[in-house]
């Protein structure tokens, strides 16, 4: 595995998130507090991009367009709820997709600049 320059530490603002590709991967970066995090770019149930949207809370990232949550640190499922806003419809489709665990990526700061151990 090896690290790569994402972005400018200057260039992210806590609370922000940013879609990057780092080492040919679509990556999510992101920032709490001081501290930055590392995703998969796409919801692991539809692929829809979690920087258009996604929440932040808890130590956790939900999905905006389904609301599907997981753990920011490990990635782990914590919520499995597609389309919650029409109950039989998102039952349905959560019967018909695979529940999965969101990528994770290590962040660092070096150089000032956001580095992210990609693969």
């Amino acid at each position: 595995m090896t690290w790569h320059v994402a972005i400018k530490k200057s260039k992210m603002k806590p609370g922000k998130k940013k879609m990057l590709t780092v080492a040919k991967k679509l990556v999510l970066l992101g920032q709490m507090g001081e501290e930055f995090f590392a995703t998969e770019a796409l919801c692991r149930h539809m692929r829809w991009p979690l920087a258009y949207g996604a929440k932040v809370k808890d130590d956790c990232i939900r999905c905006p367009l389904h609301q599907t949550t997981h753990r920011i640190d490990t990635g782990e499922m914590v919520e499995w709820s597609p389309f919650p806003l029409f109950p039989p419809y998102g039952k349905l489709v959560g019967k018909l997709s695979k529940q999965k665990d969101l990528k994770i990526y290590q962040t660092r700061v070096n150089n000032g600049n956001i580095e992210v151990k990609i693969e």
